[in-house]
């Protein structure tokens, strides 16, 4: 396995919405936080070192969500990042409030949604957002309602493009008869492909596709299981070889492992260069 001072540059690239190029392999905010994505770090001073080391080995999509601390990851980013490099791009969510650890709820509210925008502007220190995504369909507000207020916020400079999170092929197609639609975010690995679907619709349409909980290898990496035995041949960890595998499976994936440790991040980011075999990839896709 090669190695660079960049690896997350051979991930390859990607253009979400057309304009905005990110490398594919980017960075997942949420687990900057306290237990239960609730309140602040243990470590802040490590949380911030992540985050620097990140753009140092290539990354330039970073994503997060008002809704991860409440707002301590979007804090956090801008403590270890502001002024941004001109290469990086920030992605925030809205649409889930919170009322304690563990405890996420839909609100789509047109008001709400706004007010989110604002407070996500003002935390991460941004005049627009890159990639505002509404975090979930709130099933109690017409849709129209929720992506139209995004629309207007899109209109009024404050956000460029918009995406979806943890949305079927049906909702995405309704969505974009509301407004552009440039990526979706949908839970997706190498065991949990349930949203293949999804994934293959956004391959047809030029979408991104941002699997969130990218590696979940769990019995896949047992010893003397399928990823133990190309993991011993690679040199690389099961972990590793679970990104390597979505970054070939589709060039709109973009995977965004998260952790709060520089270590484990080193190891992550240094999936970008490894390179699967077509009998490796097939023998790990059937694995699953």
């Amino acid at each position: 396995m090669a190695t660079s001072d960049q690896p997350a540059k051979a991930s390859g690239s990607y253009r979400i919405g057309g304009d905005l190029r990110v490398d594919r392999l980017g960075y997942g905010a949420m687990q900057l936080t306290g237990p239960g994505v609730w309140g602040d770090p243990k470590d802040p001073a490590e949380a911030v070192r992540v985050l620097r080391r990140a753009y140092e080995l290539g990354v330039t999509f970073i994503d997060t969500a008002d809704s991860y601390g409440p707002f301590v990851s979007e804090m956090l980013i801008k403590e270890a990042l502001h002024p941004y490099p001109d290469d990086l791009v920030i992605a925030t969510k809205a649409g889930l409030t919170r009322s304690g650890p563990g405890d996420w709820r839909p609100v789509g509210r047109p008001e709400y949604l706004r007010q989110q925008c604002e407070l996500s502007l003002r935390h991460l220190g941004l005049d627009a957002i890159g990639l505002y995504q509404l975090h979930r369909i709130d099933e109690k507000v017409p849709l129209a309602d929720q992506l139209g207020e995004l629309a207007l916020l899109k209109q009024e400079g404050k956000i460029r493009h918009i995406g979806l999170s943890e949305v079927s092929v049906e909702q995405i197609e309704a969505a974009r008869k509301i407004t552009p639609i440039v990526s979706v975010q949908n839970l997706y690995n190498l065991a949990d492909r349930s949203a293949e679907d999804v994934l293959e619709h956004c391959e047809r349409n030029d979408l991104a596709f941002i699997p969130w909980f990218p590696i979940a290898t769990g019995n896949l990496a047992r010893p003397g299981g399928p990823l133990d035995a190309i993991s011993t041949g690679h040199g690389a960890s099961p972990a590793q070889l679970a990104l390597a595998w979505l970054l070939r499976r589709s060039p709109v994936m973009l995977p965004i492992p998260g952790t709060s440790s520089v270590g484990h991040l080193e190891e992550n980011v240094a999936a970008a260069e490894v390179e699967l075999t077509d009998d490796e990839y097939e023998a790990l896709a059937k694995a699953a």
